[in-house]
């Protein structure tokens, strides 16, 4: 061990400088809070009482006797401070600086060894211990003062002398200091018998500006907004001051039997002249700051949703803020096509009037906020309207837009009959002289229930609502019946519309045959996007139920008999969504023909579908099998992927040698070194995939299969290999047992490796790459090995036939965000997330959704573990 020299504790000690500096301060600053508090407080208690005005109101007498008490005062505290002043030394600072240690390294370090100095083993302990002091003193930090008066004022006298300044500093005048030279020089009389006064300007509260103390202003100009409140207050001989004014625009009638005003309120409306004629008087010129009205503009036209809600955006500014704003909205009946049921005159309603959101935090000098109503049941939905919106500050200043036409939004129905049903209520709403003319077509609508309706139940009440109809037309309709009518042929329309199926199958046929009629009948971009989340949802659902009907089916003659009975279709989830994805892109891109062709032809294959996930088609497999055979199959394409990225190290060195003639060189696509050619002649990997895709079922390509060394980079294949192990992660058995965790690990090792090969590839560095590469495989080979130990350990505990059945409960069950789980019911989900059109406002919605019912307690203990667990990672 090297010996700790003088030089050694020299640069301890030049260590120790900043820390010990610094402490030094902190005493100094103790010492003067300590020492020096009494004098602060008797400083601060003396010039709040003369902000406050006290010596302008206190007797003569009293007056010397209180600045006695303050002499005083500021004596006894200067001989206190005086007392208490201890001047700290740079060895005070440090003796604090090593109690604050450990071991108290620093006087340690200005030790000698007392005994021992001969002795060689003596003195090399010794400098142990001197270099283990060493290095506590270096992890030294400064000891911050102890500011703390509380033993030395009891009674807290010097926050009741801080908070008497602070109440002066805001209702006091640091102008009265000045007074008290005045005094002292015998003006303290003059200023007793004489006039004054006192004065404050108060702007309106809405402005946020503050109160004027008028004695404190010069004379001249002066600027106030409209509205501000002056107050005036005269003292002394009566008459000696008067006040004159033009500001509030008022005529005094002058009364020579009244007493001279000694105060006076008043508001300023108009630009003018403010003046105290007298001793010590001042004149100003006001000008006023005019209130603006507030302004207010649509900023388009409005956006619906499928569900026919309103969103209208609109702007609106004041120079102090807005304070409230409604919309009104009137028919425009001149736009109205007057025909079949709206040839008549409607009946008289009152405007729609809504009140407009406003910032509930920050400021409403200018903000952009949107109107979001639904208005889908109004009568006027659907029909020309005007918009006029209005906006009013807190001086009731208003401020409107100039009415704006527009069609007001409701909701649209792509059912023929609901729709038909929906233009009828519009028309008894519109007048209930169209009572008899809406019973009529209504009954043609009901002629053939059976065609049209898919429950007796909704023909039952299309009957019944066709009675009443008759009913009321022949004996009068009051308005109270009129609206529960309108009422029930919007619930029957609804129901039409959407239906209310429990069966999947249905609901999925249904939620196509909306889509269809969607683009034949013209709809919006957010509609069809509402219809096409619709079909993802009921197709999932129907997916879902097949998926059930699968798994309950154990005999194995009945699945034989039942694939003989006409064919069928075997889709995996992400060709599913595949072909989804396909048709909302032809309806975004406007090529509606070829978006009704594909959703034709999807409904054909969805009549007839066998559904399969993963390597479901194989049959027989268990998770835990499927998993051992895909991590084999990684596995393999790892060590083709290390021989090719070998292959091209040694052509480095070798650069005239053709295909395969780099010692084995046999090709370039990887799988097991053989492949491609480097002229891209098909090779053994593309067969080999092939094969695997054919008896797959899944017609799911693995990374590297069928991809020649002309298609991809290495760096591109080792990247599609790194995703596929993630996606095999996900799906992994054996979750909670020692084995799998340990599988787990393992291959988290093998992800680590081949990031860093993917890195290593694209950076050139075959060397390297080759590296992570072989530790990517062994990573592969200890999950292997850990997952096998789990697939044994979870057969000897599970009785015969559990594991398959609590597989097929597992791929059952949804995760809290209401998405099924993921292949062989590992936790995750294989399932895509959909953030339509605007991902970045829809991750929000998500995240604040998860918030919310990791907060429920209600939850299950297991589901808000797993939500907490997304909070964290995302």
């Amino acid at each position: 061990m090297h010996p700790f020299t003088p030089k050694d504790l020299k640069h301890s000690l030049d260590r120790l400088k900043g820390p010990v500096r610094r402490t030094l301060w902190g005493m100094r600053a103790e010492v003067a809070v300590r020492a020096l508090w009494p004098l602060m407080a008797v400083v601060l208690l003396a010039l709040a009482a003369v902000m406050m005005g006290l010596h302008e109101v206190l007797p003569i007498e009293g007056l010397w006797a209180a600045v006695g008490l303050t002499v005083a005062g500021i004596l006894w505290a200067v001989v206190y401070a005086a007392r208490s002043w201890v001047r700290p030394t740079r060895v005070d600072a440090m003796l604090r600086l090593d109690e604050s240690l450990p071991g108290r390294p620093i006087t340690a370090l200005m030790d000698d060894a007392a005994i021992g100095d001969g002795d060689a083993a003596s003195m090399a302990v010794w400098r142990a211990h001197k270099r283990r002091m060493a290095e506590r003193a270096a992890a030294a930090e400064a000891v911050p003062g102890d500011l703390r008066v509380s033993s030395r004022d009891p009674y807290a006298l010097r926050y009741v002398a801080v908070l008497a300044f602070g109440m002066a500093l805001i209702f006091g005048s640091v102008w009265r200091i000045g007074t008290v030279d005045d005094m002292a020089r015998g003006g303290g009389d003059a200023l007793a018998n004489g006039p004054v006064w006192e004065g404050w300007a108060e702007p309106p509260r809405y402005t946020g500006k503050p109160t004027l103390y008028l004695a404190d202003l010069d004379a001249g100009a002066l600027d106030l907004p409209v509205g501000t409140l002056i107050t005036l207050r005269l003292y002394g001989e009566v008459g000696a001051l008067e006040v004159s004014e033009s500001v509030s625009g008022r005529v005094a009638e002058a009364d020579p039997e009244a007493p001279p005003q000694m105060s006076f309120d008043f508001r300023v409306n108009q630009g003018g002249t403010l003046a105290v004629d007298g001793p010590g008087g001042r004149a100003w010129d006001i000008a006023v700051i005019e209130d603006q009205a507030p302004e207010i503009t649509i900023l388009g036209a409005p956006e619906v949703s499928a569900m026919g809600e309103m969103r209208l955006p609109f702007a609106a500014k004041d120079d102090y803020g807005v304070e409230a704003g409604e919309a009104v909205i009137t028919l425009d009946l001149v736009s109205v096509d007057r025909r079949y049921g709206l040839t008549v005159d409607p009946e008289p309603r009152p405007e729609i009037t809504v009140p407009l959101p406003l910032p509930i935090a920050g400021d409403r000098a200018a903000f952009e906020e949107n109107l979001i109503d639904d208005f889908s049941q109004h009568p006027w939905a659907n029909l020309p309207v005007t918009v006029a919106m209005t906006a009013l500050d807190a001086a009731e200043q208003a401020g409107q837009t100039a009415p704006t036409q527009m069609v007001l939004p409701g909701r649209r129905f792509f059912d023929p009959t609901a729709a038909a049903i929906i233009e009828m209520r519009r028309d008894i709403l519109w007048s209930r002289t169209n009572l008899a003319q809406t019973a009529q077509v209504m009954r043609a609508v009901g002629y053939l229930p059976e065609d049209i309706f898919r429950s007796d139940t909704t023909a039952l009440r299309l009957r019944r609502l066709i009675a009443r109809l008759e009913t009321h037309a022949r004996y009068g309709l009051d308005p109270e019946i009129q609206d529960d009518i309108a009422q029930d042929m919007w619930d029957l329309a609804l129901e039409l519309e959407i239906g209310d199926l429990d069966d999947a199958r249905e609901r999925m046929q249904r939620a196509q045959e909306r889509l269809n009629e969607a683009m034949k009948n013209g709809a919006s971009d957010e509609e069809i996007a509402e219809l096409m989340q619709e079909l993802r949802r009921a197709t999932e659902e129907y997916m879902q139920q097949l998926q059930r009907e699968q798994a309950e089916r154990q005999d194995g003659q009945q699945q034989g008999q039942q694939q003989q009975q006409g064919e069928t279709m075997q889709m995996t989830q992400d060709d599913l969504q595949r072909m989804m994805d396909r048709i909302q892109e032809l309806m975004e891109e406007g090529r509606m023909a070829e978006a009704e062709e594909a959703l034709r032809e999807l409904q054909e294959m969805m009549e007839n579908m066998q559904v399969t996930e993963g390597q479901q088609g194989q049959g027989g497999q268990s998770p835990g099998e499927q998993a051992m055979e895909g991590l084999a199959e990684t596995l393999r394409e790892q060590q083709g992927l290390s021989d090719q990225a070998f292959r091209d190290l040694q052509e480095q060195f070798n650069p005239g040698a053709q295909a395969g003639e780099s010692q084995g060189n046999e090709g370039r696509n990887g799988g097991q070194g053989r492949g491609q050619s480097h002229e891209g002649q098909q090779g053994q990997g593309e067969q080999d995939g092939q094969q695997q895709g054919e008896q797959g079922g899944g017609g799911e390509q693995r990374p590297g299969e069928g991809q020649g060394g002309t298609e991809q980079s290495l760096a591109e294949r080792q990247q599609q290999l790194r995703d596929e192990l993630s996606r095999q992660q996900g799906n992994l058995p054996g979750s909670g047992t020692p084995e799998g965790e340990a599988a787990r690990d393992a291959l988290d090792r093998a992800g680590e490796a081949m990031d860093q090969a993917e890195q290593s590839l694209r950076e050139g560095d075959l060397p390297g790459a080759i590296d992570n590469q072989s530790q990517a495989m062994e990573a592969l080979r200890d999950g292997m090995r850990s997952l096998g130990e789990a697939m044994n350990e979870q057969q000897q505990n599970q009785q015969p036939g559990q594991g398959t059945q609590e597989s097929d409960r597992r791929a059952q069950q949804q995760d809290p965000l209401g998405r099924s789980q993921g292949t062989n019911g590992a936790t995750g989900t294989d399932e895509q997330a959909d953030l339509g059109a605007n991902p970045s406002e829809r991750a929000r919605e998500l995240l604040d959704e998860i918030r919310r019912r990791s907060g429920e307690t209600e939850r299950p203990e297991l589901e808000r573990d797993y939500l907490k667990r997304l909070l964290d990672r995302f």
